[in-house]
C-alpha cells in the first residue's frame, strides 16, 4: 500500500499530532485549529490521534498529561499512543535504580520539575534515584499514572497505521515488538518496502513533515523551536494544520 492509494474509512477524518514534548501552549493551539477545521469543514466522524512523547524537554509536561488524560477519558474520539519518553517514565517508577539514569539523561528532570520536584544535580546512585522516585510517585496524580499505564502502542484506521517511532520492516503489524514501536529509527527510516499500510509516526524530528511513499513523519521538533504538526487524513488525501 502506497500513499495516494491508501484510504481512510469512508466518512471519517483523522487528525494526527506529532511529538509535543512539554509544549502545552502549542498543543492548545493545535487543538483549537482542529476545532476550527471541524466547524468550517464538517465531517461524519473524526478521530484525534496523539502519537506519543508528551513529556520531557519542554516546561509543561504535567499540564499536557492533565489535558490529554481528561480529554481521552471523556471523548472516545481522542486517542493517545505511547512514546519512548512515557515508557522511560514508567520504567523509572518501576525500578529507579536500573532506569533512572537513562530517563534523566533524556530530560526527565523537566517532567519532574513540572510536578514540583527538583531533581537538582541528580546523581547516578541508588539512594538518590530511589528518593526522587518516591517523591515523584507521591506527586503523580492517580489519573495521570493510569493514563500513562493505559497508553496503547498502535492504532489503525483503514490503510493508515499509527505508532510512535515506526515498525520493523518485514514483520507483520500484529507481531511488532513494542520496543521497536517506540524506539526504532534507522532500519525503519531507510526502508522503502511496502509495509502493508502507510505508517504515520514521529520520534525523529525533521524541519518539515517527511512524506514518503510508505510513511509520514510528523515530528517537526516543536520543542526545538519548530512547529507542532497536525496531519489531516481524509479519503485518499492528506494535508497539514
Amino acid at each position: 500500500m502506497w500513499l495516494g492509494e491508501a484510504r481512510v474509512p469512508t466518512g471519517m477524518r483523522l487528525y494526527a499530532i506529532g511529538d509535543v514534548h512539554g509544549c502545552d501552549d502549542l498543543l492548545v493551539e493545535v487543538h483549537a485549529k482542529i476545532a476550527t477545521d471541524l466547524t468550517t469543514q464538517p465531517c461524519e466522524a473524526h478521530r484525534i490521534i496523539h502519537i506519543g512523547d508528551y513529556i520531557d524537554r519542554g516546561p509543561d509536561s504535567a499540564a499536557i498529561i492533565e489535558r490529554l488524560s481528561r480529554m481521552s477519558a471523556t471523548d472516545e474520539r481522542v486517542l493517545c499512543l505511547r512514546g519512548n519518553h512515557e515508557q522511560m517514565l514508567l520504567d523509572f517508577l518501576a525500578d529507579p535504580v536500573a532506569n533512572g539514569t537513562i530517563w534523566l539523561n533524556n530530560a526527565g528532570d523537566t517532567t519532574l520539575e513540572s510536578y514540583g520536584i527538583d531533581a537538582g544535580q541528580w546523581r547516578d546512585n541508588s539512594r538518590h534515584m530511589i528518593k526522587i522516585a518516591a517523591q515523584f510517585a507521591a506527586a503523580l496524580p492517580v489519573d495521570h499514572r493510569d493514563f500513562l499505564n493505559d497508553l496503547d502502542y498502535t492504532a489503525r484506521f483503514g490503510d493508515f497505521f499509527f505508532c510512535h517511532a515506526g515498525v520493523r520492516p518485514g514483520v507483520p503489524f500484529e507481531a511488532q515488538d513494542p520496543f521497536d514501536l517506540i524506539w526504532i529509527r534507522e532500519e525503519f527510516l531507510a526502508s522503502d518496502i511496502d509495509f502493508g499500510a502507510i505508517v504515520v509516526h514521529g520520534h525523529t524530528p525533521q524541519p518539515e513533515p517527511d512524506v514518503q511513499p510508505n510513511r509520514i513523519n510528523i515530528d517537526t521538533g516543536a520543542v526545538l523551536g519548530g512547529r507542532l504538526t497536525c496531519l489531516v487524513l481524509e479519503g485518499n488525501t492528506h494535508r497539514f494544520l
